[in-house]
Parts: C-alpha cells; structure tokens; sequence
C-alpha cells in the first residue's frame, strides 16, 4: 500500500482507530530516536577508544 492510499483510507477510520495509528506513529518515532542515540552513543564509545589507544601507543613510543 503507498503513502497516498494509507493518507486517502484515514478519514475513513473511526477515532479509535487514527488514535491506535497516532500511537503506533509515536511508538515508531520513539524507537528511531532511541537507535538514533544509541548510535551516537556507540560512536562516541569507539571514538574514545581511539583516542585511549592512540595515546596509548604514544606512550609506548615515547
């Protein structure tokens, strides 16, 4: 089903029904920005990992 036919078929619903669709839209939402930050959070881990190894390997040499 496209994009176009899901918006067309909404009025169609009844409010119980766009409220369970609202819900699943924010249930969806909030999972993407939970990987989102879970991400950034795994960057920022492996970036400074980096950084403890390259000083590390500085002091190895130094």
């Amino acid at each position: 089903m496209s994009t176009v036919e899901i918006i067309n078929e909404l009025p169609k619903l009844t409010d119980a029904e766009r409220r369970a669709v609202r819900e699943k839209l924010m249930e969806l939402a909030t999972e993407q920005e939970e990987v989102a930050l879970a991400d950034a959070a795994a960057i920022e881990g492996a970036r400074l990992l980096d950084r403890m190894e390259a000083e590390d390997a500085c002091r190895s040499q130094g």
